[in-house]
């Protein structure tokens, strides 16, 4: 961890995903700002791997859970998605090992991938990267499942790892493998069946780790080039809403709500964790993180970060080599999975 006017080395020499809100390292000041924030008396600034404090890209200020709206009228349950299955999904993206941008763990998941999407409408927005440490090849994955109403959804994850961790016993189970797994598991959910709403789109992403060092042009390379495309090409105006999924297998799942998220769809997120019965795992903290939806909130796209930026005490399994598949579990993807469809089915209705 490092806070705000800090920088803390992880084994790989990379500088921390998160920063503190709080200064001081005293753990009493700790506590009590965490007591602050339970009694809604304040909210961290937090980037997921910026050490630098940075004003929020959404500037408005989302409603809290209690002056949520009612939702819309006559929505049905959305399916369950198949825990166990994401679950096998997620050990198997692991047992590669370790997935940077440009590795031959990288391109042997990128296979994996398009052989659990084949029959599926699959299209690749495919690019070299120039970044700090050269060029990089970068291949963002679609899953496209056509509904019957005029508009799109698109479900996102990153599949790539941390780049300066690759020489390490780093895996990524937490930060990389979930979010694979869970698009993959809701790609199950959708295939072969009529969709009565909007088109969903499964955006897997790559590049959005930095190679070096978190920073503005360091970060988020995948996300940025697909967002840019449609921004030109007129896509981000069909896009209802972006879901975005990263970190959602810990066993300790707590939701942030992501304050550079746009407000009505993360109210729109906690009615439906509501509906199914898991909104105790939900926006107990607003928090700001720096993640791949950042590019489409600034090409206009409503957008929602469901991520628990705090994995383990401290956050010291974050890009560490503990994310291990022993810190997750399957009832986290059920939670996060179900209300992600939960979400969708919401769009479809509104």
């Amino acid at each position: 961890m490092v806070s705000a006017s800090q920088t803390a080395a992880s084994p790989a020499g990379e500088v921390s995903k998160v920063r503190r809100a709080s200064e001081s390292g005293d753990s009493m000041v700790l506590l009590l700002a965490g007591a602050l924030m339970l009694l809604g008396g304040t909210s961290c600034n937090q980037g997921k791997t910026d050490v630098r404090a940075q004003a929020p890209v959404t500037q408005e200020t989302g409603s809290s859970p209690a002056s949520i709206a009612a939702e819309p009228a006559n929505v049905p349950m959305s399916p369950a998605i198949n825990a166990a299955r994401a679950m096998q999904y997620t050990k198997e993206v692991t047992a590669f090992g370790a997935r940077p941008i440009g590795s031959a763990n990288h391109k042997k998941l990128e296979e994996y991938i398009v052989a659990h999407l084949k029959g599926d409408q699959v299209e690749d927005d495919a690019f070299t990267a120039e970044t700090i440490e050269g060029k990089f090849p970068v291949r963002n994955i679609i899953a496209k499942f056509p509904g019957t109403k005029d508009g799109v959804i698109v479900i996102a994850g990153h599949y790539d790892t941390n780049y300066p961790l690759r020489n390490t016993r780093y895996v990524g189970a937490n930060d990389g493998g979930s979010s694979t797994a869970i698009l993959l598991e809701i790609a199950n959910q959708l295939r072969g069946k009529k969709r009565d709403g909007y088109s969903v789109w499964l955006l897997f992403t790559d590049g959005e780790e930095a190679v070096k060092q978190w920073s503005a042009t360091d970060s988020l390379y995948g996300a940025k080039h697909v967002a840019e495309r449609w921004q030109k090409d007129g896509t981000a105006k069909k896009i209802k809403a972006l879901l975005l999924a990263d970190m959602i297998g810990d066993a300790d799942l707590n939701v942030e709500r992501e304050s550079n998220s746009t407000p009505w769809l993360e109210d729109l997120v906690y009615q439906a964790a509501t509906k199914r019965g898991y909104q105790s795992h939900f926006f107990a903290r607003t928090l700001a993180v720096e993640d791949d939806h950042i590019p489409f909130v600034k090409a206009g796209v409503p957008s929602a970060d469901l991520i628990d930026i705090e994995y383990g005490y401290g956050n010291v399994f974050h890009h560490s080599p503990q994310d291990t598949l022993d810190k997750l579990s399957p009832k986290s993807l059920q939670i996060v999975g179900d209300v992600i469809l939960q979400t969708v089915w919401m769009l479809d209705a509104r």
